[in-house]
């Protein structure tokens, strides 16, 4: 002779915690669990953080530009890691127009808006 298993009863779930009496109320339930399911995930959903290529990108937008020891500074990067950012992510990678020009003994980086030539 076996026993039969008693069913476990979970405490979070709102099915079993609830004891509905009619099938009309059993689906209102599922529904409105579904529903707060929903409404949950809606909040978890968030715009991701900028990054450190954007800190680059931002910084080259401006109309001076940025030189290489503003962007190791912004980015604690190595001045060898922030150029081949600058060479792989945002040149060939993203596609933008780099401007590259030596002012006095520092040599400035920006992102032009247009295509030049």
């Amino acid at each position: 002779m076996t026993k039969a298993k008693a069913s476990k009863v979970k405490a979070n779930d709102p099915l079993a915690s609830t004891t509905p009496t009619s099938p009309a109320s059993k689906l209102s339930l599922i529904k409105s669990t579904k529903t707060y399911a929903k409404a949950a995930a809606l909040k978890t959903v968030a715009a991701p953080k900028p990054g450190k290529i954007d800190k680059i990108i931002a910084m080259m937008r401006r109309p001076k530009g940025a030189s290489i020891s503003d962007l190791t500074k912004a980015t604690t990067w190595q001045a060898h890691s922030v150029r081949g950012a600058i060479s792989g992510a945002l040149r060939k990678k993203k596609g933008l127009n780099v401007i590259s020009e030596k002012s006095g003994d520092v040599r400035l980086y920006r992102i032009a808006d247009r295509a030049v030539g």
